[in-house]
């Protein structure tokens, strides 16, 4: 069963945000009690796989048909505020810019409305692991301004 975006799993549209909400768990975190800072990656990687999701696309069923999908090129991290067991946060994924063969997308991890880690990942879409053109209309909704 796939669970869709009605079901509250996977995270919202909000104009051409996507917000994904978590909840920090004792797991999360390190010794000091802090979010563990690889487990940002987790979540900004779960932002970006729900944004393309939530605009008619499935990693798995892009590779399942075609053998294709993206691949992160290159990610940078900044790393503010650190979040805590119980955190209520909320990954924010948005464009910065599409080409035909790759994606750059900004990515926000917010608390109460401030802002705690910010990172920009660019994407190559790729097939048998070499870069090819993503589908026109993905790079359609990709690149839409509301």
């Amino acid at each position: 069963m796939t669970a869709n975006l009605s079901d509250g799993v996977g995270g919202r549209l909000e104009g051409v945000r996507h917000v994904l909400t978590l909840r920090i768990y004792y797991e999360d975190t390190d010794f000091s009690g802090a979010v563990y800072h690889a487990n940002y990656l987790r979540y900004m990687e779960r932002g970006r796989t729900e944004i393309l999701r939530a605009i008619g696309f499935d990693h798995r069923a892009l590779w399942d048909s075609a053998k294709e999908g993206f691949v992160v090129r290159r990610m940078t991290v900044d790393y503010l505020k650190p979040a805590r067991m119980d955190d209520v946060i909320a990954v924010d994924t948005w464009v910065h810019e599409v080409k035909q063969a790759s994606l750059t997308l900004d990515q926000a991890v917010v608390r109460d409305g401030e802002t705690l880690v910010t990172g920009r990942a660019v994407c190559a879409y790729v097939r048998d692991g070499r870069p090819v053109r993503m589908p026109q209309s993905m790079r359609e909704q990709m690149a839409r301004k509301e």
